[in-house]
């Protein structure tokens, strides 16, 4: 039905009637590519001027990457410097410390004093070898530091993160770009900008007033009607593939196109939700006019998608870039309204109906808690869930008034509660996985067999860390995982505000994963370094780099971003159901025999999936080159990655799968 409606809305069906925007959009899409007057242009150059201006597209966005490597590799040795400066301190304090005992041992009844002269000569040159490592070491770090903030200074004044796709003339000329600092601005139009939160900044958002302003308001029934309308919409629609491609000769020509397929998605939502208006939008095409109907639908989809984030995993990337085009002002300017709207959380849905005490309740708490059975008898969960089906009725009676009704106070709770669900099944795994790591592993000792050491070049990894290196470098990014799980609404609250900001302008880059939209994302990046302060607070010493990359080739935006940990909990799931699946497994006598003469036991067999996934999911592979992976942030989940890929290889391959393994992209049977 719906590739009906799109062949429907062709350039040639427009007959725009009612304003000077009206008929801008009507030329658009008729094929005319003169958007103003001003930006209308000669004849084509023919084809040498369409390779030149692809060679030098392919260029800037070379350089583009070779600086932003340049910049990551200068950040990772500098902080290599700064760690071997302090290896070498700990060794002089070492050496010194054997100095004194040996001062001690030498003042001891039988010794022979020319013995420990000679001792402690070879240990004085030790000593002073040490010291002038720590100095060379000292001087070093020094040098890469001022590297390094020599380097961000030049590449703030370069402006290297400036649009050379959307502010290209046809000339080829590029216009100027926006300073780093305009980013920071407020803007006072932007329609993502969120509440003023009053938590203290860094610390995680442990209140359900601070948490309910990143929840979306769950979806209604009627607003589900309308959700299968989009996905359907958005899975016949060809958007990103038709918009995002380098051959385009002109900006003129990508705008065009840009609106074209915009108008004929929003002419058949309309058509499908209501013929009559549809058809009243093919003959005026006045989108204004519905302008309150195209931000509903479109905010319930992004709604949607942060509530499930494993639904939509196709139509929410062409929604949202599709929105990022939308905000551009030349296409805003023609359509007339703005298609993105604030995010209908739980904590604003109350605040504009007078009901943010319910949010301060105490009963709070028991309405949205997660019932979990466990091994627990039958009647006690049937108790909580009475206990709780209790304290949601009392809130609702107590909090509701003539603009806050029952099923409205009800919604919100529920909302609050699939946050809680989200959280038990996306960041409690990373919490019984960090407790089985704490059960078999210690930072200073290890059993004959079951090191977590690594060693560069060996089995595919990059890094070289020895067992207490590894050891802290796991549970650091475990813990890391877990802190941003916990805070995954608010940062996808981020990530849109950044996407979807107006002015906020991409570039299409090969960044050596295909084409991909290449947007800087300062909120997600601060508040991602918010995080990786409170964990590196937390945990004391930090090991490998703490570069976070974002808009660069390795992460190019914060959708990427957030695709890239939503992951977390489909690595994780599995390994950990499989642990706790190998008792049971144990007990089928068939079953016993293979894995005792295989592995030794059950607790054998977890070690050793446990000591291979700690060694080589956090050994720095994964990636063509060093930069790309290593130990930096996201590098770390790319080596988890990595090791899924090479499952079928590990010798408990077969032990995976009989414990219903279907895939870390699948689910777990059970």
């Amino acid at each position: 039905m719906f590739k009906v409606f799109f062949s429907l809305f062709s350039p040639n069906c427009v007959t725009p009637n009612q304003t000077m925007n009206a008929a801008k959009l009507g030329a658009v899409l008729e094929g005319n590519d003169e958007i103003e007057p001003q930006q209308a242009v000669g004849h084509d150059n023919g084809n040498s001027y369409h390779d030149e201006h692809i060679a030098r597209l392919k260029a800037e966005a070379e350089a583009q990457d070779c600086a932003n490597r340049l910049r990551v590799a200068q950040e990772q040795l500098a902080e290599y410097a700064q760690q071997k400066e302090e290896d070498c301190n700990v060794l002089v304090q070492e050496a010194d410390k054997l100095q004194e005992a040996l001062a001690r041992l030498s003042q001891r009844p039988g010794s022979t004093a020319a013995e420990f002269e000679e001792v402690a000569q070879q240990f004085t040159v030790l000593r002073e070898k040490l010291a002038d490592a720590a100095t060379e070491a000292r001087a070093f770090a020094a040098q890469q530091a001022n590297d390094l903030a020599s380097l961000k200074r030049s590449s703030a004044q370069a402006d290297l993160q400036q649009d050379t796709d959307m502010k290209r003339a046809r000339d080829g000329a590029v216009e100027e770009a926006e300073q780093d600092g305009q980013e920071d601005e407020e803007d006072t139009e932007e329609p993502m900008r969120g509440p003023i939160s009053s938590q203290p900044e860094g610390q995680p958002s442990t209140s359900f007033a601070e948490r309910a302003r990143f929840i979306p308001v769950r979806l209604s029934h009627d607003e589900r009607k309308m959700l299968r309308l989009l996905e359907s919409a958005l899975n016949v629609s060809e958007y990103t593939d038709k918009v995002d491609i380098l051959t385009w000769r002109s900006k003129n020509q990508r705008v065009h196109a840009q609106i074209r397929d915009l108008c004929a998605i929003l002419s058949g939502l309309m058509v499908a939700a209501d013929y009559k208006k549809g058809q009243e939008l093919i003959r005026d095409r006045n989108f204004a006019d519905n302008a309150e109907f195209f931000q509903n639908i479109f905010e319930l989809g992004r709604r949607y998608k942060i509530l499930n984030p494993e639904k939509m995993r196709s139509e929410y990337g062409k929604l949202v870039y599709m929105l990022m085009d939308s905000a551009e002002p030349a296409i805003q300017e023609l359509l007339e309204f703005r298609c993105v709207r604030q995010l209908k959380t739980v904590y604003r849905f109350l605040e504009e109906r007078g009901g943010l005490a319910l949010l301060d309740d105490p009963l709070m708490q028991t309405a949205t808690a997660e019932i979990v059975a466990g091994s627990r008898p039958r009647h006690e969960v049937q108790r909580d869930i009475k206990i709780k089906e209790k304290a949601r009725e009392a809130l609702s009676r107590r909090y509701r008034s003539g603009a806050l009704s029952e099923e409205d106070i009800l919604q919100c709770i529920y909302s609050i509660s699939d946050n809680n669900s989200y959280l038990l099944f996306n960041r409690d795994p990373i919490d019984r996985f960090i407790h089985y790591f704490h059960k078999y592993f210690k930072h200073d000792s290890h059993e004959p067999g079951y090191s977590l050491g690594i060693q560069g070049g060996r089995d595919g990894a990059r890094l070289t860390h020895n067992h207490e290196r590894q050891y802290h470098y796991v549970l650091q990014s475990l813990t890391l995982w877990r802190e941003i799980s916990t805070e995954m609404f608010k940062l996808w609250y981020l990530a849109e505000s950044d996407m979807l900001r107006e002015g906020n302008n991409y570039r299409l880059c090969d960044t050596g994963q295909g084409l991909n939209r290449v947007q800087a994302a300062p909120q997600v990046g601060r508040a991602m370094q918010q995080i990786l302060s409170r964990v590196q607070s937390r945990i004391g010493s930090w090991v490998g780099s703490s570069v976070v990359h974002l808009g660069d080739h390795n992460v190019p935006n914060a959708l990427m971003f957030i695709d890239k940990y939503t992951q977390v909990p489909r690595i994780l799931n599995p390994v950990v159901a499989v642990l706790e699946e190998l008792p049971r497994l144990y007990a089928d006598p068939n079953l016993r025999g293979y894995i005792d003469a295989t592995f030794g036991g059950v607790e054998q067999c977890r070690k050793s999936i446990l000591v291979d996934f700690c060694r080589h999911a956090f050994d720095g592979s994964g990636a063509d080159n060093f930069f790309d992976a290593g130990s930096c942030i996201d590098g770390r989940l790319t080596s988890a990655w990595n090791w899924c890929s090479k499952i079928e290889k590990k010798p408990f391959y077969h032990v995976f799968k009989l414990a219903g393994w279907v895939g870390f992209d699948g689910e777990v049977k059970s």
